[in-house]
């Protein structure tokens, strides 16, 4: 039986929406496990915007279902002054019927971010992060040091999730180091999901 593993982000440039795809092909790396990619709608200040129920591009919004039904989740977010972005936010304040029913409780789950700057708060995004998943009774993965990356990347990489570094015009591609540590975490998802529907 196949094991599927949500890649839910939210991507205003593109950075996010990269990692998740990396991520992906971690997930898909080990045998028998499916990536899904998908996104959350941005909020708007104006009372009456509201967005289309298909995106005109990249993943399709998640469902709640599809957050009930995965076997691991992985969570992305650009970092908004050390904190993950309203979108992604506003998202999850609406999951308190998914808390009552214990629905994410025993499931592994992992964070990933992008910043323009270095010390653009990446680590407290991803700390951040972890704070709905724990109230969800979710098992949080990060990277483990045995990941050599995490100790010679001159750009995104952190212990808590993976990160990158987007620069000040959001340009700046992933660098391989990034590459290898998305990829590493989706794998390290997909294996602890396996093992533990497997337990």
């Amino acid at each position: 039986m196949e094991t599927n593993i949500l890649i839910l982000y939210y991507s205003r440039y593109g950075n996010v929406a990269q990692m998740a795809r990396w991520m992906a092909r971690g997930v898909e790396s080990v045998p028998n496990c499916q990536a899904i990619l998908r996104t959350v709608p941005p909020v708007s200040p104006v009372c009456e915007a509201t967005e289309p129920s298909i995106p005109e591009q990249g993943a399709p919004y998640v469902t709640l279902d599809e957050l009930t039904n995965c076997d691991g989740l992985a969570v992305g977010s650009p970092t908004r002054f050390g904190n993950m972005a309203a979108p992604m936010k506003y998202f999850w304040e609406q999951t308190s019927g998914l808390w009552l029913n214990g629905s994410l409780i025993g499931k592994p789950a992992s964070v990933f971010t992008s910043a323009a700057s270095l010390h653009g708060g990446q680590e407290s995004t991803l700390l951040t992060m972890m704070i709905p998943l724990l109230h969800q009774g979710m098992l949080l993965l990060g990277l483990p040091y045995s990941e050599p990356d995490l100790t010679t990347t001159q750009s995104g990489g952190t212990p808590y999730g993976a990160s990158h570094l987007a620069g000040s015009d959001s340009q700046l591609p992933l660098t391989e180091a990034e590459q290898r540590l998305c990829r590493a975490q989706g794998q390290r998802l997909a294996t602890t999901a396996r093992q533990l529907r497997q337990a």
